[in-house]
């Protein structure tokens, strides 16, 4: 969620206004950005790919890291982008011309969202290279592939009706999301290697470190290399939008944005002269001011709507309040997750009490 325009005016949707916020960060690369179908180096053996999304959010950034594993000198790709012809288009060119002749030999995914882990089967596939993740991101990942029930279309309707959803065409809209993972994720590899918080894994020269973080996502999975002072974020920290924090069908009495701020709370011990490489964005440096910058942009998302809710209030009723424009029914979904989020954060303090109203709503009204 972007920090310096009124509350939420494309926060879910990610867009880039700009951010009076960035002059604090340190963008050591400036306004420099990977060409497409190239690799940029960002640090001793790390290289910077970036590739197209179909959203208001229209691009991703990709991690290669030069290895050696089991034996076999090559590549350890981070994150794979979605599934589409373009991308994978842009990924032949990255093999045919980046690589230096070399396979990639691991895949590794930070999280389960479609932008990170759309081509895994394919990379995985085509260079008989291993997929790793951690077990929350990589069974939720199966299980939304699968599209079982409860997990798309309907399943997502009757969740946000129940917070006060009434809008028949965006019902209409969010109903037709059926499939909508798995054509992004045509298919995912029947096995993996699990990772888990703590570990270290050398990749090359160097030892990386993961840091489970969550509210975003289950298990999501950043990594440090104290010996080049690198930090893979992911989507964990972002350098001009917020995270989107959303409370989903599937887990409907989550806490996500209490569970954020605990997690990025965990990179408070790194060096604030780390480089962090997000997976939206540029490059960075300076995370303590960044973190701190996150937490007060939470706070004050969270004191509107507490203020909101001096009357009964749904989700529906929050949306408005944290997005102040119009909104497509991509940006919707993440919005309404959001705010339903704030809602439950307060919920959980205690600051706010729940019921279900005679209309099957649930409404949130101030101690």
């Amino acid at each position: 969620m972007p920090e310096t325009q009124r509350p939420g005016r494309g926060a879910a949707a990610g867009l880039s206004p700009v951010n009076t916020l960035e002059s604090r960060l340190d963008y050591p690369f400036g306004e420099t950005l990977p060409e497409p179908g190239r690799k940029l180096e960002v640090a001793p053996g790390v290289y910077w790919i970036r590739k197209p999304l179909p959203f208001a959010l229209n691009h991703i950034n990709l991690w290669l890291l030069r290895d050696r594993f089991q034996d076999r000198e090559g590549w350890t790709a981070i994150d794979c982008g979605i599934a589409s012809d373009e991308t994978r288009a842009l990924w032949t060119s990255v093999i045919a011309e980046e690589l230096e002749g070399l396979p990639i030999v691991r895949v590794l995914c930070t999280h389960t969202h479609p932008d990170h882990l759309g081509n895994a089967a394919w990379l995985t596939e085509r260079f008989d290279a291993p997929l790793w993740m951690t077990l929350g991101e990589y069974a939720m990942g199966r299980i939304l592939q699968s599209g079982l029930a409860g997990t798309d279309g309907p399943g997502i309707v009757a969740h946000f009706v129940a917070h006060g959803l009434r809008d028949p065409s965006h019902s209409d809209k969010l109903r037709e999301r059926t499939n909508y993972f798995s054509r992004l994720v045509p298919s995912m590899p029947l096995s993996y290697r699990r990772i888990a918080d703590q570990e270290w894994i050398p990749v090359g020269a160097y030892r990386w470190q993961v840091i489970t973080g969550f509210g975003h996502s289950p298990e999501h999975a950043s990594l440090y290399s104290p010996e080049i002072q690198v930090l893979i974020s992911g989507d964990m920290l972002l350098p001009r939008i917020s995270t989107n924090v959303s409370v989903h069908a599937m887990e409907p009495e989550a806490n996500p944005v209490q569970q954020f701020l605990d997690s990025i709370d965990r990179f408070r011990g790194l060096p604030d002269t780390t480089l962090v490489l997000p997976s939206h964005g540029r490059p960075f440096r300076h995370l303590l001011e960044r973190i701190t910058q996150l937490h007060d942009h939470h706070a004050a998302r969270l004191d509107e709507v507490l203020e909101l809710c001096r009357s009964p209030s749904s989700a529906a009723d929050v949306v408005p309040i944290m997005f102040r424009r119009e909104l497509d029914t991509h940006q919707l979904f993440f919005a309404f997750g959001e705010a339903l989020a704030h809602l439950h954060a307060l919920w959980f303090r205690g600051l706010l009490e729940r019921r279900r109203d005679g209309d099957g709503v649930f409404r949130f009204r101030t101690v």
